[in-house]
């Protein structure tokens, strides 16, 4: 039986109909001797009395009257005498009638002070019951503190038959006041252990003594605040274990970005020598597995600045099309060793500057689209932007496997991976928790579609923001190209078509040798003119092939552009152009596609090796380095490797170089006496022997103030990429902070940067 459902059995049961009759004349039946009872008693015996008084007054006005009437009338006063008289006999008469009333109220205010009593005791009684059926305490004391009534829950709790007569405190009540008034936490000893109840005190005064009571309530909340520990318990646990993980991230990071710093730089320096084509292949691997070690280290930390809501975004004006470029260029060589192809394009209705944070976006997509190129083994990755509500939207879609319903709902929770055993041993399960979290904390979405044996689709959608108006002009910056595009068809020739003609021009695809002729026939037949041809380098034989059956396509006007995959650059001679007047590498750059159809670029497109995702080592003859003026760079460093990379990247670079391997060697070196050389730029790690980077650098900058040095620029290299500790670098006076391994590139320039501005 449920808890409402006993309180109305027992509430029917102690008040229905019968209990009601049997109560009332339980009460007319009570002693009389108590201080309520002779109360009760006293009003009718009072009214008898009164009605006695009257009932005498009257008596002796009638025998007054008659005695004034008689000595009136002996006297001669016959008429005064009469009044007199008459007065007297209505006076007596009115006392007649008020001790009429005063019998008849006796029984009526007896019967009234009865009902009275009644609905005390019922009201009284219900509340009681109420209580006990919801398992509350109720009881009621005087002002001395003992206890008058208590309910039946109480005398349980207590595990006394009967508390009357007793105070809180001789039954072990111990009470502990809250905030609000008359508002405690009382500890009772039951026999179960020790419980706890919210106890609230109300003051009144009971209508049948008139004394002041004490009424009391209370609720018990052990188990609520048992449950209010066990959540604060819980809390600490969880917060001491995200800062144990925060520890133990940090220490790794640390601990695997120093020794990465040296396979990294020593790989860099081992870049610069001479080397057989063999042992070029062999250095670009090792230079990939020390980038994607990098890139998983930053995953995990990432997702634990994620988790622990410490990541920040850092947006700025930047153009969204280069991002999305330059991440399926440094995926481009992956997918070609693949076999498959990788293209994208950009519509021109997505704005050339906006604001966002670069580096996160590229994280995401080299995320996404990395995922789509690991799974899929057959045809390719086709990536295309375009604006949608407000949204600049970014779709990945991929001839792969595609995903069951399973999978799909799973692929964005953390560690968990789609796919067979050797893909998922190519991987952490971090990668699309982390995009989806970042893009969830910048206003922005990451979904995904798939059906098994159809591919996959991910949609990135990127809030508009601070966006540049786009040129109207833009719109129809190739609408006098009429292009022919020889290609396999696959995501690399729908991605060239789908941004020729975003720009205003047109375009036809010919994936065979007659649809080529298609084309040419209907250009021969009165058609738009062709203004230019592009031909894959997979299609090459076929164009030879077309040229030989077509022989007037050599006196059409037309440009002939040569489209090939930057691992077959290297494999052709610069100055053999084979009748093409312009060579573009794949994946597609919109800027080189638009230099080309309009005639401003010939010859074979250059790319850095960072777009081409792999280093280009040439043989380059050993150049003395050139010694620039100044009093050289001090380096501070203790890991030996690592000063030996940067100490010889320093030299080759003209910088003389001076070492210390600890924080101490900086500070003396630094307390160089006035006149002596002090070094022009110092390069320190944070984490060193003899103290730490931040104290450093504060006393650095104090010292300056007060010796009224000019400052000296500093670059901070760490290991500890968290945004909190960078700002607290700079805030102490670093100018630099780079994170390890730290690019090569990028120190040299920084520390250029610094050293024209002193």
């Amino acid at each position: 039986m449920s808890e409402p459902s006993r309180l109305l059995e027992r509430i029917e049961t102690g008040f229905g109909r019968d209990a009601r009759a049997g109560k009332a004349a339980s009460v007319s039946a009570l002693p009389l001797d108590g201080p309520a009872s002779r109360q009760v008693s006293a009003q009718p015996a009072s009214g008898a009395r009164s009605a006695l008084s009257y009932v005498s007054l009257a008596l002796l006005g009638l025998v007054a009257s008659g005695l004034v009437l008689v000595v009136g009338m002996t006297a001669g006063f016959h008429l005064f005498a009469a009044a007199i008289a008459a007065a007297g006999v209505v006076g007596a008469l009115l006392l007649a009638v008020e001790a009429i009333r005063a019998f008849d109220s006796v029984p009526v205010s007896d019967e009234v002070e009865r009902d009275q009593d009644w609905h005390r005791s019922e009201t009284s009684a219900l509340l009681s019951t109420i209580h006990d059926a919801l398992g509350d305490l109720a009881i009621m004391r005087g002002m001395d503190g003992k206890i008058v009534h208590a309910n039946a829950v109480f005398h349980q709790v207590c595990g006394r038959s009967d508390v009357r007569g007793m105070a809180c405190g001789a039954l072990g009540l111990s009470f502990e006041p809250k905030a609000a008034p008359n508002h405690y936490l009382v500890r009772i000893a039951a026999a179960e252990g020790v419980r706890l109840f919210d106890w609230h005190d109300v003051i009144a005064r009971d209508p049948a003594s008139g004394k002041l009571m004490r009424h009391s309530i209370a609720r018990d909340v052990t188990e609520e605040a048992r449950a209010a520990r066990e959540r604060e318990a819980a809390r600490r646990r969880a917060e001491e274990a995200s800062q144990a993980k925060s520890r133990l991230l940090a220490t790794v990071s640390h601990e695997i970005r120093t020794p990465l710093s040296g396979i990294l730089g020593m790989s860099h320096l081992l870049g610069q020598t001479r080397l057989s084509s063999e042992q070029q292949n062999y250095l670009a691997g090792m230079q990939q597995s020390g980038h994607a070690l990098v890139q998983l280290v930053e995953d995990l930390i990432d997702f634990s600045s994620l988790s622990a809501g410490r990541f920040q975004f850092r947006p700025s004006r930047q153009d969204p099309r280069g991002v999305i470029e330059s991440v399926v260029e440094m995926l481009s060589n992956r997918a070609h060793e693949k076999g498959i192809e990788i293209g994208a394009t950009v519509s021109v209705d997505v704005p050339a500057l906006m604001a966002f944070d670069a580096a996160r976006l590229r994280q995401v997509l080299f995320n996404v689209i990395g995922n789509a190129v690991k799974f899929t083994e057959v045809g390719g990755v086709f990536v295309s932007a375009d604006t949608i509500e407000d949204c600049v939207r970014i779709r990945i879609d991929d001839t792969g496997p595609g995903m069951s319903p399973d999978d799909l709902k799973r692929i964005f929770e953390e560690f968990e991976q789609a796919g067979n055993d050797e893909q998922r041993a190519k991987g952490t399960g971090l990668g699309l928790a982390i995009s989806r979290r970042i893009m969830q904390a910048c206003g922005g979405s990451l979904t995904a579609a798939s059906a098994p044996g159809r591919g996959s689709r991910f949609e990135i959608r990127l809030p508009l923001a601070e966006i540049e108006a786009i040129a109207s002009e833009r719109r129809s910056t190739l609408a006098g190209s009429h292009v022919l595009v020889m290609a396999p068809d696959g995501p690399a020739s729908a991605a060239l078509a789908a941004t020729i003609a975003t720009l205003g021009g047109r375009c036809h695809r010919a994936t065979t040798l007659a649809a080529a002729q298609h084309v040419l026939a209907d250009v021969q037949a009165g058609g738009a003119p062709l203004t230019d041809v592009i031909v894959d380098h997979r299609h090459a034989q076929q164009y030879e092939q077309l040229l030989a059956l077509q022989p007037a396509i050599v006196r059409l006007e037309v440009r002939r552009t040569y489209l090939i995959n930057p691992e077959e650059r290297n494999s052709h001679p610069v100055n053999q152009m084979d009748g093409y007047e312009a060579w573009l590498i794949r994946p597609l750059r919109e800027k080189s596609l638009i230099e080309v159809l309009l005639g401003r670029l010939k010859g074979i497109e250059k790319r850095d090796a960072i777009n081409d995702n792999r280093p280009v080592l040439r043989e380059e003859p050993v150049v003395e380095p050139v010694r620039r003026p100044g009093h050289g760079i001090l380096l501070a460093e203790d890991d030996p490797i690592n000063a030996l990379i940067i100490r010889t990247l320093l030299q080759r670079s003209g910088h003389a170089v001076q070492l210390v391997s600890d924080f101490a060697g900086v500070a003396e070196t630094l307390r160089a006496p006035a006149g002596n050389a002090l070094p022009e730029l110092l390069v320190t790690d944070l984490n060193m022997p003899g103290g730490d980077g931040l104290s450093m650098m504060r006393h650095i900058r104090n010292d300056e103030a007060i010796r009224s040095l000019p400052r000296l620029p500093v670059i901070v290299l760490t290991s500890d990429i968290r945004e909190d500790m960078r700002d607290r670098l700079l805030a102490a006076g670093a100018d630099v902070v780079l994170a390890k391994p730290a690019d090569p590139q990028v120190l040299t320039s920084e520390i250029a940067r610094l050293l024209r501005k002193r």
